[in-house]
């Protein structure tokens, strides 16, 4: 005949290694199994997390293959209202001095640049945070115009 402590051994075995794998301090035993699934719910929800971000960062690698082997890359100005400023995103083909001219175009604006991240590998991208000197007279349709006349004027 078995014994009741021999019984109980193996199920408290898996208790305890339950309980260290989730990190529980709890002793009974209904709390560290609702500990247990509490751990598998977070864990569920970070595999969610990482499966949007890899999506993410595939639908982004697709779209930048197809506009490498299409070699057309289409002229996008982005404009922004941000607080007292601007948000500029801008994407086109590599073409002369594309960062002169559209900073030529923000300093006849009277625009101020904060911030700005330029790419210019295989196409030209820029995205750059400005701040207006008269906020009037600034608006965002003034400043995309803007930006696409630097761009054609430097384009040809």
């Amino acid at each position: 005949m078995v014994t009741k402590l021999q019984r109980r051994t193996p199920g408290l075995r898996k208790l305890h290694l339950l309980r260290a794998r989730n990190g529980s301090k709890s002793v009974k035993r209904s709390s560290i199994i609702l500990d247990a699934l509490l751990y598998i719910q977070k864990l569920k929800l970070k595999l969610q997390e990482l499966q949007r971000e890899h999506l993410n960062l595939l639908a982004i690698k697709n779209k930048y293959l197809c506009l490498m082997k299409h070699d057309q890359i289409p002229k996008e100005v982005k404009v922004e209202k941000t607080g007292e400023g601007f948000l500029v995103r801008v994407i086109c083909k590599k073409e002369g001095h594309m960062l002169v001219s559209i900073l030529e175009a923000f300093d006849e604006m009277g625009l101020n640049v904060v911030q700005a991240r330029v790419s210019c590998n295989n196409f030209f991208a820029m995205e750059a945070i400005t701040v207006a000197q008269d906020p009037q007279g600034t608006d965002v349709k003034n400043v995309t115009q803007a930006v696409l006349k630097a761009l054609e004027r430097e384009g040809g």
